[in-house]
């Protein structure tokens, strides 16, 4: 089975690795690595790549940043060719990227099935664009490799048939499970000057927040007030950075040290990051997911998730941009219980499973699904 992997921005490169590494236990599969190059700066590609162990992938599309429309289309375009030239069986897409949903649009219009990792989440806000993303990949898939049961719940409240859900667990877990030792001998915390349980950590990247001026201001004066109990380390996704000059936030903050705001980091350094933390402040949906693994209180800065597990699971508030409920969740988040259960699935296996599934099936069984999926 010739299976076409995509990976295109940060979060993908950790659950395409799990992938790609079960994929080794069974030779009757075969990858290749796409990278779209959605996410094309060094400290969030080749740095991750080279911390997981990925192979360097086999196709580079190097499309680079631009508006939805544009890398959408330009995503397409680029891939169209790969898949002519490289005729897969499956072509395997994770996540709710920009990547996630123009390669298996592709894929489907020239009768490539398509296996969706990381199916059925639902936040039910389709001004997020992730959220447009996951519902139009969702009705394409052949495969739907489910994280989490409530995206059992939602696909089959959306009609898609039995046959072609499986629910495996959550790889994005597979990646911190086999990576979290020798994420502990890292050392960024010497080098960064900070102390176990002795400050925060805050990433923010969503359009919603950082694109508009005055949520922005908000956000900023919440983490100014927690700066001045427990200094708040920022790792900058390269947009947040052009937006914090452009609205000229946290300078003051960041003057007397109560927000640092640092380069992106590598997956290991940021790992170690987290799992010290006393409290993480983010808008990520995978950074819910790697908190709740790691026992560490986050506050989500939405007003909702598609990652219910992580709030069920204890450790997750989503608290919304309202800075006085925000100041209220971080002075409760060190009394969070952080004992709790973890989801079921996020076991360390999820990954096997589909691989398992996949050599299971083969190409007679893609070929039944596609069927299905058709109502052929």
């Amino acid at each position: 089975m010739r299976i076409c992997c995509i990976c295109g921005a940060r979060p993908n490169f950790m659950k395409i690795a799990a992938v790609v590494e079960a994929f080794r236990d069974h030779p009757e599969l075969e990858p290749t690595i796409v990278h779209t190059g959605q996410h094309y700066d060094r400290r969030m590609s080749k740095a991750i790549f080279d911390d997981l162990g990925l192979p360097r992938p086999d196709v580079n599309l190097e499309v680079g940043s631009a508006n939805h429309a544009v890398q959408t289309a330009e995503i397409m375009r680029r891939f169209e060719p790969v898949v002519e030239e490289l005729r897969p069986d499956l072509v395997l897409v994770v996540g709710d990227v920009n990547s996630t949903v123009a390669c298996s649009l592709v894929a489907t219009k020239l009768g490539v099935a398509v296996a969706h990792v990381e199916a059925g989440l639902r936040s039910f806000d389709r001004s997020m664009p992730e959220e447009i993303n996951r519902i139009v990949t969702d009705a394409l898939a052949h495969l739907l490799f489910v994280s989490e049961e409530s995206g059992m719940t939602n696909l089959r409240r959306e009609g898609v048939p039995e046959e072609n859900l499986f629910f495996v667990g959550n790889v994005m877990i597979d990646t911190l499970l086999r990576h979290r030792d020798r994420a502990d001998g890292s050392r960024v915390l010497e080098e960064l000057g900070l102390a176990p349980r002795g400050y925060a950590v805050l990433t923010l990247h969503r359009p919603s927040n950082v694109d508009d001026a005055e949520t922005f201001r908000r956000l900023a004066a919440a983490f100014s007030e927690i700066g001045r109990e427990l200094p708040i380390v920022f790792p900058v996704h390269p947009r947040t950075r052009a937006r914090l000059e452009a609205f000229d936030v946290l300078r003051d903050a960041e003057a007397s040290g109560y927000v640092r705001p640092v380069d992106p980091l590598a997956y290991l350094d940021f790992l170690k990051l987290m799992a010290e933390a006393a409290v993480v402040l983010t808008d990520s949906g995978g950074i819910q997911e790697e908190t709740t693994i790691l026992q560490v209180p986050c506050l989500t800065l939405r007003e909702n998730t598609e990652r219910p597990a992580t709030v069920e699971a204890g450790l997750n508030v989503v608290v919304g941009t309202d800075p006085r409920a925000i100041l209220s969740a971080f002075r409760s988040a060190c009394d969070l219980e952080r004992a709790a259960e973890p989801p079921a699935g996020w076991d360390g296996r999820a990954a096997k499973r589909i691989a398992a599934l996949l050599a299971q099936l083969g190409t007679a069984g893609l070929a039944r699904l596609q069927g299905v999926r058709q109502g052929g």
